[in-house]
Formats: C-alpha cells, structure tokens, sequence
C-alpha cells in the first residue's frame, strides 16, 4: 500500500498543497481558497476540464443505487450540481442534504436549488465532514465529490460518513488521483502552468488554483484511499478510473 503524503508527520501537521501547517491553519485557509473562487466556481470547472466534469459526474451519479423515497447527503456539495440530480433520483417523497463547511459555496447552492425547482426536498447545512451533525444511520448513500482532498483529517471524515450511513448505504468518492504514467507530463504542465494562468485570466486568483494542483499531487493514490476507506469501516470497497486515472470514482458499502 503507498504511503499517504497527506497523513500528520511526527509535529504534527499536515499538508496544504506542497507546504506543511498546523491542521486549524489549513482549516482556516482552505476555508479562504473557497470563499475567494465561489462566485467563479462552476465556469471554472467547465473551463478546467473542458467541460469533462460533467461527465465523471454523471458516471458516479450512476452508481448511487438511489430509489423515490430515500435519502443522500452530498457531502462538500458546494454550488449543489450532484444535490441537483440526487434530489430528481430520490423524488418528492425522499430528502436530500446539501452540505458544505464553507459558506460562500453553500449560499451559490442554494441559488441553484431554487432555479433548478429542487428546494422543496432539499436541506442546506453548514457542516464539517470530520464531525457530521447527523445521527447514525441517517442516509442511504453519501457522495462527495472534488472534496475530500481539501479535508484536513481524511480518516476522520471517512469514519464520520461510515456512521452516518444506514447499514447497506453506500459512500461514493469522485477525487482526483494519479494518472497513469504517460499522461504524467503533459497533465503536469497543464495542471501547474495553464491552471494559475486560468484562475488570474478567469477568476483574479491564481494562487487558489496553483493549490487546486499542489492539493490533487498530496491526495492518497487508488490504493491507498481504498486501504483507508477498508479501515474506515466499508465493505466491498472498488474505484473505477476515469480518464486514465486523473479522476477516480471509490464505492463502499456500509453492512
């Protein structure tokens, strides 16, 4: 199993992009990287992938085994795109939280609830994925998508989700991860040179979008985040690579 370059070292911190701080500085500071790009978030994305986000989306959308009537939480879900669609799966009857730790996000996803004609069975709340105010066994899935690398303590999130979990619910994962090797340099170069130029050109902040690169090189490797989500408390944990490997889609079952 690899190593996890975003684990605590011996002092005590952990990772915030390629610098290393205390765990409430990278809180505190990832807090601000959002707050800064929520108003552009969504056009950057589509920029960012080329629109290909849409479509690793759709794919672990797919694999939420939602039914009318049940219930998900879409955890990190920011400007709610995946609440959007989870709320049309689980229908009137069901319930969907949209939840994020950052309040500009999360203000920007209730807009689109509302537009989107979805904030009847949808609930907002304000939360931190390492202590989830929810009761156990609340929900029958959990996704977070492009998310979990920005957490500080990720075994403590996943452990949370497992908890939050009714017995055969599922935690799906959509994250960045390592490509496969061919694509290294050239995936290199555009994360770290045209990433930063985008986010000055389109959003005023290529610092942020310098850290988005930094965060994904620091997120665990696919084996790694299986191991982790195994130790969490999931069963029949699996991913799926999509685009080589530059996204990863992790399934675990909670029994």
């Amino acid at each position: 199993m690899s190593h996890d370059p975003a684990a605590r070292d011996p002092q005590g911190t952990v990772d915030f992009g390629f610098e290393r701080v205390a765990p409430g500085e990278k809180t505190a500071r990832v807090r601000q990287v959002f707050e800064s790009v929520a108003g552009k978030y969504d056009l950057m994305n589509d920029l960012m992938s080329l629109g290909v986000h849409r479509l690793w989306k759709r794919f672990a959308l797919a694999q939420t085994g939602l039914k009318p009537g049940m219930s998900a939480l879409d955890l990190g879900g920011g400007t709610g795109d995946l609440a959007i669609e989870l709320a049309r799966q689980v229908g009137e009857r069901g319930k969907v939280v949209l939840s994020d730790i950052n309040p500009a996000m999360l203000e920007v996803g209730r807009g689109r609830l509302v537009d989107a004609g979805c904030a009847g069975n949808v609930e907002t709340v304000l939360a931190d994925a390492e202590a989830l105010p929810f009761a156990d066994r609340s929900f029958d899935c959990v996704t977070i998508a492009f998310a979990l690398r920005n957490v500080t303590d990720k075994d403590a999130a996943l452990r949370s989700i497992a908890r939050v979990l009714k017995p055969g619910g599922r935690c799906l994962v959509l994250e960045f991860s390592t490509p496969d090797p061919l694509l290294k340099p050239a995936y290199d170069l555009y994360s770290f040179q045209v990433l930063p130029l985008l986010g000055r050109l389109v959003a005023g902040d290529p610092g942020s979008y310098r850290y988005l690169a930094e965060s994904i090189r620091m997120h665990p490797d696919q084996e790694t985040l299986k191991g982790m989500m195994e130790r969490a408390g999931f069963d029949k944990v699996g991913f799926h690579n999509l685009s080589g490997g530059i996204v990863a889609l992790h399934k675990g079952f909670k029994f």
